[in-house]
């Protein structure tokens, strides 16, 4: 399968006030340097046994690398809906595409060590997929299928090898469905 790489520097993000309401646009690396709000979004991906797709960031991601995260994350570009979006992203970092429902959305701010913010609304979609998956390299190191309970030991035990990001979505996710605790 063949992965598209995209470029941060060509990636024009949606600026949102806390509504979530699109007040203008910023390139995406300009607009994590400044720590200003935009829209983002996280896919949770299940498979029939109820375990979780996890990813690991690949080492040349701009924060956060190395990182196990949810199944995919990113952000719309101007002029595409979010949910369009994340199926976008799923084919990309992943190679595979399925149905997405929205969860939830919040609203979350963390600052990283190399001068970068993520100061994002996310939107949370959650999938079911069986079949197989073909990483991009230049977006992922590993994936992992993990049961929940054995997902919430390890957030407890090592926090520190879980994105922000996705230690805020595990927060909010239970209750979910059966595939999310």
């Amino acid at each position: 399968m063949k992965h598209t790489v995209h470029k941060a520097r060509e990636e024009i993000l949606l600026l949102v006030n806390a509504q979530d309401e699109v007040t203008g646009y910023g390139e995406k690396m300009d607009v994590h340097r400044r720590g200003l709000l935009h829209r983002a979004f996280s896919v949770l991906i299940v498979n029939s046994r109820d375990e979780l797709l996890l990813q690991q960031r690949a080492a040349e991601k701009y924060h956060s690398p190395g990182l196990w995260t949810n199944a995919c994350c990113s952000h719309p570009l101007k002029g595409e809906d979010t949910e369009a979006a994340a199926h976008r992203r799923l084919k990309e970092e992943l190679g595979f595409d399925c149905g997405l429902d929205f969860a939830f959305k919040f609203t979350y701010r963390a600052e990283f060590d190399n001068g970068l913010t993520e100061h994002e609304i996310d939107h949370v979609f959650t999938g079911r997929y069986d079949g197989p998956v073909h990483p991009d390299p230049a977006e992922v190191s590993a994936i992992r299928w993990i049961r929940y309970g054995d997902l919430q030991e390890s957030l407890q035990q090592e926090p520190g090898i879980y994105t922000v990001w996705f230690r805020k979505i595990m927060a909010q996710a239970h209750g979910l469905n059966p595939g999310f605790g």
